[in-house]
């Protein structure tokens, strides 16, 4: 079991060159950096605890000081889930979490599933561990909904062509979508991954940015044991501090396979001891402010989803998708225009820039990717510039 290039279309390159040259101002309802976005400082007791003496020294430890994984632990029983500190290893990102799953679980070569629609970075984390990314479909029918029995058909399909499928990729929430996974789902994927000999990694670092709630959803995968798993998380998103570069994985699954893999992530590692040790220090007081934190980014999303969906009410040509998570919005719209024709529109014409759904991978077009974290006044007036464009362009 053990062993920013973007891959998507070229046109891309043709959106990158126009903002290179533009020097006209303009709305950028793309921007999900949480502190460019007018947001209230938040974590004043964290930065504080930075300059403290324990800090200065250095003392690390491979899988991140205990104090740190304690408070960690912490976060985890708030949200109702039991995460034994022996299972909890820091890293400096989501991104390196990536890194480290992507070498414990396969070899040059191996396929790594991913979701289509999500968030293409994944794409150049495999790449850089000489990974081959193949994507399984989320169900458009049922809001892009998780099902295993895709995860199966990939298995059996990348089989026949001699393929070891060595990790699968869950995003829960999902970005863009903002969907969750159902339990049983999740129960069936552990199953199987049990059987095909391959490990499951839930990218949760939204966990906090959920809208609407069904009864089987499902929080923290790690919680599950039936088969290899470690789920993400990080103070990016759960904080809103994206610069302090602090992730963690945590890990479950049946004996010996989890304890196999936890001797070797920490072999990886003390390779990297990554984690700067102030912010490990101060990591307690970070995650102790981050509820209300997360509450005031979930206002801003509110606020902003209602005002997207006034924009383009309920029936119209172009339909806002349901926000059940996350921090972005998804329209869809009559295919009339390639959407690479239209995002360069939007910015050349109407001084507003978006994402083109084909980023994320949405299986066709068109589709148009919103994020929900700009100041509301300045996310009003880019929906409002949205709309008149696109009501020009599809009749409203």
């Amino acid at each position: 079991m053990f062993s920013h290039r973007v891959p998507v279309p070229g046109g891309t390159n043709l959106l990158t060159d126009s903002l290179a040259r533009r020097t006209k101002p303009y709305i950028d309802l793309t921007v999900s950096n949480p502190t460019a976005v007018g947001l209230p400082p938040s974590g004043e007791r964290g930065w504080s605890a930075l300059a403290d003496a324990p800090g200065r020294v250095y003392a690390p430890h491979p899988k991140g000081l205990l104090t740190s994984r304690e408070a960690v632990s912490a976060y985890y029983a708030r949200r109702g889930v039991t995460a034994n500190v022996e299972r909890i290893l820091l890293t400096a990102s989501s991104s390196e979490a990536y890194g480290w799953l992507f070498k414990l679980l396969a070899d040059p070569g191996d396929a790594v599933l991913v979701p289509a629609p999500s968030y293409p970075l994944l794409d150049a984390l495999a790449e850089l561990e000489a990974l081959s990314l193949h994507r399984y479909p989320l169900s458009i029918e049922d809001g892009w909904g998780f099902h295993a029995s895709a995860i199966e058909e990939a298995v059996e399909r990348l089989a026949q062509g001699g393929r070891r499928v060595a990790a699968v990729v869950l995003v829960n929430p999902n970005n863009p979508t903002g969907g969750s996974i159902a339990r049983t789902e999740l129960r069936t994927l552990l199953r199987l991954s049990h059987e095909k000999s391959f490990g499951v990694i839930s990218d949760e670092v939204f966990l906090d940015y959920r809208f609407e709630r069904r009864a089987d959803e499902v929080d923290v995968a790690a919680s599950e044991s039936s088969g290899l798993v470690f789920s993400l998380g990080g103070l990016s998103k759960a904080a809103a501090l994206p610069q302090l570069k602090l992730g963690w994985i945590l890990a479950n699954g049946p004996e010996p396979h989890l304890s196999q893999a936890l001797s070797r992530l920490e072999w990886i590692g003390d390779a990297y001891l990554s984690v700067g040790t102030p912010v490990q220090h101060a990591l307690a007081q970070f995650l102790a402010g981050s509820d209300a934190t997360a509450e005031r980014i979930r206002e801003r999303i509110v606020c902003n989803r209602s005002a997207l969906e006034q924009a383009f009410p309920f029936g119209g040509p172009v339909s806002v998708q349901r926000v059940t998570g996350g921090w972005s919005a998804v329209l869809r719209l009559p295919a009339l225009i390639p959407e690479e024709r239209l995002v360069l529109s939007l910015l050349e014409e109407h001084d507003v820039l978006v994402h083109p759904g084909y980023f994320f991978e949405f299986p066709f077009e068109a589709f148009l990717v919103l994020s929900l974290l700009p100041a509301p006044e300045e996310f009003s007036s880019g929906v409002g510039r949205l709309a008149d464009a696109l009501g020009a362009l599809v009749g409203r």
